[in-house]
């Protein structure tokens, strides 16, 4: 079983994080900030993994350090979840429509941390939280993963339906990143190890 469990406490939040890659997509979500719980649903159901999110953070003063903190905190239960990456597939590319947007999200589970975030998000607000904060998200997401990801929006009007395009778009690559594939001997490079 690829299971990955991240406990982490700083003076700003209070994360638990458990992720099972060959799990249903069922899950149990609660990071105090609505839409932000509405768009890591979709990452486990379309990704086809369960995973539990419980986050408690300084809402009071903003939500940067709660969406940062669980991003860093489901990073580094898919790493951890992973082991030593035998006979995954690697890569994932996937593109979502959500009525008038379409996004792309391509995944490489390389070991190298990078992030290529591009797209216009039309609002600065989605219910309360902010925007911006979805970059921030995916940037600590990749980074702790030790994934390259590339998330590219190529048009749309609606913010909440770009944003739930990219996550779409990321839960599918990553499904797809994350498969086993018994064809694969060892890992998906040429070195024998990512």
């Amino acid at each position: 079983m690829r299971i990955g469990e991240i406990s982490r406490k700083t003076y700003e939040t209070d994360i638990e994080v458990k992720i099972d890659l060959d799990g249903r997509g069922k899950y149990n979500i609660d990071t105090g900030i609505g839409f932000f719980n509405h768009m890591l649903c979709m990452i486990a159901k379309h990704g086809i993994m369960d995973m539990d999110v419980y986050a408690k953070g300084d809402l009071d003063v903003d939500f940067h350090h709660t969406v940062e903190d669980v991003g860093i905190c489901i990073g580094k239960s898919i790493k951890k979840a992973l082991g030593n990456k035998k006979s995954i597939k690697r890569y994932g590319t996937f593109f979502i429509p959500m009525d008038e947007s379409l996004s792309m999200c391509s995944v490489d589970l390389s070991g190298r941390p990078f992030l290529v975030f591009q797209g216009e998000l039309k609002n600065s607000k989605v219910g309360e939280m902010d925007t911006e904060l979805i970059e921030e998200f995916f940037r600590a997401l990749a980074f702790n993963a030790e994934m390259t990801l590339h998330i590219k929006v190529f048009y749309g009007k609606n913010t909440h339906h770009i944003i739930e395009s990219v996550f779409k778009s990321f839960a599918h690559a990553l499904r797809e990143a994350v498969s086993i594939d018994e064809k694969i001997e060892g890992t998906m490079s040429t070195k024998g190890m990512i």
